[in-house]
């Protein structure tokens, strides 16, 4: 070992580590980069110490994202701003509802300043992909066919899809659909949905967003709409007007979206989760946009 390698390792630890407030995850790398470059030059020593090194130099290599996250100082996150209660504008223009207030929780338990990114709901996977976005908390649905895109945490809001229409409409099951129209969003679960249902002779009317698609149906353009529980509710409250659930097409809580190449970020996320659950701040949230307690969710 060469006298100044010695030199390093004598040196107080203090003096290797800065302090600044660039946080711990930089101090980490730090000295993982030191010790690499100690183990490169010790390499002759023998092979188990060249191995050593080759391993810390993958490990520095991959910065994650939760600790890109905490470096910067800033967590973006897209949030719906089409589908109240989970986020909506409000009058004065601002995003409000469900999803921005647990967006809010998650940069205060990351101690980071929140980013909103407003997204539309055929746009809430891409904005993750483009990365525009570090998470996705826009009632995001879980599905086999997301999932080959992103990754998604156990869910955080309960939500269910159906078929709703006027109380004086009979439709008991999707067999009564023939010879309706039907609004629905665009690419959402509940589109899919309604494809799985292969009944014939139902005209299916596809918009881009949920403001335009419960613009139809209230226009009267379809007899029926397909969307969630609590957009419905929200849609009654805003036009002063009755509908009933018809039938359930599929339950559906909501999870937070994740790229699939950050497990780091994804089990913060899912801790994240756990803990609002026990500390009662998601129920907290639920009461206050849903109009009642946090049922119980599945876990992935």
């Amino acid at each position: 070992m060469t006298t100044k390698a010695c030199h390093f390792l004598n040196a107080p630890v203090a003096g290797r580590i800065s302090h600044s407030a660039s946080g711990w995850s930089r101090a980490r790398r730090l000295v993982a980069r030191a010790y690499l470059g100690l183990l490169v030059c010790c390499a002759a020593c023998g092979p188990a110490l060249a191995q050593a090194s080759d391993q810390i130099e993958a490990e520095v290599a991959r910065v994650g994202a939760l600790d890109k996250i905490i470096d910067a100082g800033v967590v973006r996150i897209a949030v719906p701003s089409d589908l109240p209660p989970f986020g909506s504008r409000a009058s004065a223009g601002q995003i409000e509802g469900y999803d921005v207030d647990v967006a809010r929780l998650i940069a205060k338990s990351l101690g980071v300043r929140l980013e909103l990114v407003p997204v539309i709901s055929g746009d809430r996977i891409a904005a993750l992909l483009t990365l525009r976005a570090d998470l996705v908390v826009a009632n995001l649905g879980v599905s086999p066919e997301r999932a080959k895109s992103i990754a998604f945490s156990s869910p955080y809001a309960p939500f269910f899809i159906g078929v709703y229409g006027a109380a004086e409409l009979v439709v008991n099951g999707p067999a009564d659909l023939k010879g309706h129209k039907i609004a629905v969003t665009r690419d959402t679960i509940e589109d899919r949905a309604l494809t799985r249902l292969g009944v014939e002779d139902i005209e299916v009317l596809r918009f881009d967003d949920n403001e335009k698609t419960l613009a139809a149906f209230s226009a009267g353009r379809a007899a029926l709409v397909a969307t969630g529980n609590v957009v419905a509710t929200a849609w009654m409250k805003a036009f002063d007007r009755k509908i009933e659930a018809k039938f359930v097409l599929q339950d559906s809580p909501a999870s937070i979206g994740v790229r699939r190449d950050e497990p780091g970020l994804l089990h913060w996320v899912n801790v994240f989760v756990f803990s609002m659950k026990l500390t009662g701040e998601l129920d907290q949230i639920s009461r206050k946009w849903l109009g009642g307690p946090l049922p119980a969710l599945p876990v992935l």
